[in-house]
């Protein structure tokens, strides 16, 4: 599979400028590797690569790439490569890229604002964001689980050296950012990585954007949940369940979007505007992975939530609708699994064996400082830690939130651009 990559790679590098190439969008396929290319903003490109990575039917590695051009398909010099992972119930282009996403965002996202500033960004989309809405096949679910999913990581990193070698002449590393279960993902195959020989390493660096991959002895109400998660998807997976369907969320934002005033099917009384709010304000009501967890900052009028406080409510709503409809159940299980620590690991990956240098970026009313703890069990000795507040700790149920790290007007100077400057250490 390696050295097919590098010769598909040398192929693209080498493809001729076509006269008339499209400013706005293109594509086209170099034998089983299908390449799209849109634009984005000023001389920032998106390319999204197709590669099939096995039979069944969701063996499909999305692949992209965000990077500004000096001519078309002609990618200019950069001072850095990050590869990006989602999270849950997300994309590539959902998370990072809004812009690309279904529906579209008017937000700038992440992606395009570190290309703009000449860091070349790479992006993975897992499996289980192929499988389709409507007459999904998810016969190959059940191998979705970690092991699996770090091969993937392997392939999609191979293949964006090797595509930078071919257009760049670059042999640096790449560095490898996950937000929320993309972090933790991101951990494990820090860890794996970290325990080659140097010279077979990929990774020049980890950033976990709001995440943790180990719980302090502190938070052990923060460990029994992660214990009593994985219990009961271990027993859904006994049962022959494979999928985690994110309907909730792709509903709820789309209700947002289409019939704000109208009342919400989730929430009685309540319109899909405040339900919306109150699912993302609130979020440690449903998923308390720390106290006072919430995707985005609320607003509140007498202890009731009334807005958004930090992100567009539009925003997060298409973040929200254009969730892919299925998700991996072994992945949620088995992730869920290593929090809890409890019985045999599904990998024996200790954080031990993560000696790339780490970033740590947190926000206060997410992950927050309870993602500060794994950073103490790797084994770098280069790590760096911020937690992104904007109010005093006691308002931390109204501060930045998970989502509000990719789409809060502050984001860039409150995350991205200590990310952008830690990169360019690397």
């Amino acid at each position: 599979m390696r050295r097919s990559l590098f010769a598909l790679a040398f192929l693209f590098a080498c493809q001729p400028e076509p006269d008339d190439a499209p400013v706005a969008e293109a594509s086209l396929e170099l034998g089983s590797l299908d390449i799209a290319r849109d634009h984005l903003a000023g001389d920032v490109y998106h390319y999204a690569f197709t590669i099939p990575v096995g039979a069944g039917p969701n063996a499909v590695l999305r692949v992209h790439r965000v990077v500004r051009e000096r001519a078309p398909w002609r990618p200019r010099p950069t001072t850095g490569a990050v590869m990006m992972m989602h999270g849950d119930f997300a994309t590539f282009a959902t998370s990072f890229a809004p812009a690309l996403a279904d529906p579209p965002s008017t937000a700038g996202g992440l992606a395009p604002w570190l290309a703009a500033r000449d860091i070349d960004v790479w992006g993975l989309d897992r499996r289980w964001t192929q499988a389709p809405e409507v007459d999904a096949d998810l016969s190959d679910f059940a191998a979705m689980g970690v092991t699996q999913e770090l091969d993937d990581v392997d392939v999609a990193l191979g293949f964006a050296r090797a595509v930078r070698l071919a257009t760049d002449g670059s042999r640096q590393r790449v560095a490898l950012l996950g937000f929320s279960r993309g972090g933790q993902l991101g951990y494990l195959y820090a860890a794996r990585d970290g325990a080659r020989p140097p010279a077979l390493r990929q990774l020049a660096g980890l950033v976990a954007l709001d995440i943790y991959a180990a719980i302090a002895p502190a938070d052990e109400d923060l460990r029994l949940f992660a214990c009593d998660l994985a219990a009961f998807e271990q027993d859904a997976l006994a049962a022959g369940d494979v999928d985690v369907p994110n309907d909730f969320q792709y509903t709820l934002g789309r209700l947002a979007l289409s019939d704000p005033d109208g009342p919400s099917p989730f929430f009685p009384g309540r319109t899909n505007r405040i339900a919306m709010i109150i699912f993302v304000g609130r979020t440690h009501f449903f998923f308390p992975v720390s106290p006072l967890y919430h995707l985005a900052a609320a607003t509140y009028v007498d202890g009731v939530v009334s807005g958004l406080r930090s992100s567009s409510e539009d925003h997060v709503a298409r973040w929200l609708a254009g969730a892919a409809p299925h998700q991996s159940l072994r992945e949620s299980a088995e992730t869920d699994a290593l929090l809890c620590g409890d019985g045999p690991p599904p990998v024996d990956l200790p954080l031990a064996h993560v000696r790339a240098p780490l970033l740590v970026i947190a926000a206060a009313g997410g992950y927050g400082a309870h993602a500060l703890y794994t950073a103490t069990q790797v084994g770098s000795t280069d790590v760096t830690t911020r937690v992104v507040r904007q109010l005093p700790p006691e308002r931390e149920e109204e501060d930045v939130g998970h989502a509000d790290l990719l789409f809060s007007p502050a984001a860039p100077a409150l995350a991205w651009q200590p990310l952008l400057t830690w990169l360019r250490t690397l």
